[in-house]
């Protein structure tokens, strides 16, 4: 067990090293160079001199890359001319926003699915079943920028139960004092992962029904309540708890759509914003961030499922 996590751990670092590199190349390959997508493009000749003698963009590549790297070590992610403000500093006022509905979405999201899959399992192919199954493909398929809108007109101006925009907090507590501003951002992650979840539910659950340890239980006279809840249930959650780690790049990338819609001060309004004005300092710290929490979530979903499932560990020893 404990070689596997080296094993994994030293994987990721090699992953996070080519993730460094293939953000490095595309800092590289903005037009003009790093200096003009920065600088903008009235930058004069000796602006550009300057800017790269300060950076270091005049080195070589190599040495390029270590000075690079050495920025990030130190948390200089670097800076945003058009918004005068350090990358890292945006990070850090964005990110635990954005954190707030991912964690939220998907909390609730977990709560819901399980009992929703465990349903679904339990009345295989019976009107509830076909009922959920088809509930869940339709909100899968739905684009998440379209199921936040058909939430603001329905709820937000149509029966007025809602505020059509996101809470617009400077900071993180603010963001929290003003719950009923969160409802339709999160309902709207919430939706598309409970759909996600709880197909992968269902399935696992079925799986396991088939086992022999289940028709063991069952032959030693266990109900099926008991059979389900406390044999079938454990071990079907965990491709649930492997799917949470994988899933957060999608769940990141949800909720850029979902920040845009509802206009939500976090990573993904500062990601589209920042597209549009061609920011590239912010475009290129934001798609590391995302790179690293795919690499670290992927590392997570290895570990849970090896702590989780004695097989993994008697084969990995």
């Amino acid at each position: 067990m404990t070689g596997y996590l080296i094993r994994r751990v030293l994987q990721s670092i090699v992953v996070l090293f080519l993730v460094t590199v293939i953000v490095f190349i595309l800092l590289h390959l903005l037009p003009g160079g790093p200096a003009r997508a920065i600088l903008g493009t009235r930058a004069t000749p000796a602006q550009i001199a300057l800017f790269n003698k300060q950076n270091g963009y005049d080195l070589p590549w190599p040495a390029q890359y270590g000075v690079w790297i050495n920025q990030l070590i130190r948390g200089n992610f670097g800076f945003s001319i058009k918004l005068n403000q350090s990358v890292a500093s945006l990070i850090a006022n964005r990110l635990p926003k954005t954190l707030v509905l991912t964690v939220l979405s998907t909390v609730i999201a977990v709560i819901v699915a399980v009992p929703l899959g465990v349903l679904q399992a339990a009345r295989r192919n019976k009107p509830s079943d076909y009922v959920l199954t088809g509930a869940s493909f339709i909100f899968y398929s739905t684009p998440t920028f379209f199921l936040g809108l058909l939430l603001i007109i329905w709820f937000a101006i149509g029966l007025g139960w809602f505020p059509p925009e996101a809470p617009q907090g400077s900071t993180f507590l603010q963001i929290l004092e003003d719950p009923k501003g969160l409802v339709l951002p999160v309902a709207t992650l919430t939706l598309v992962t409970v759909a996600l979840f709880s197909r992968y539910a269902r399935s696992s659950i079925m799986d396991n029904l088939v086992e022999d340890y289940v028709r063991t239980a069952r032959a030693k006279g266990a109900g099926e309540g008991r059979v389900m809840f406390k044999h079938v249930l454990r071990n079907a959650l965990i491709p649930i708890a492997t799917l949470l780690g994988l899933s957060l790049p999608g769940i990141f990338s949800g909720t850029l759509i979902t920040e845009s819609v509802f206009n939500y001060p976090g990573m993904g309004l500062l990601f589209w914003n920042s597209t549009q004005d061609q920011d590239y300092p912010v475009l290129l710290g934001f798609t590391l961030i995302v790179g690293v929490a795919t690499v670290v979530g992927s590392l997570l979903a290895d570990i849970a499922y090896a702590v989780l499932d004695p097989r993994v560990r008697y084969v990995l020893t």
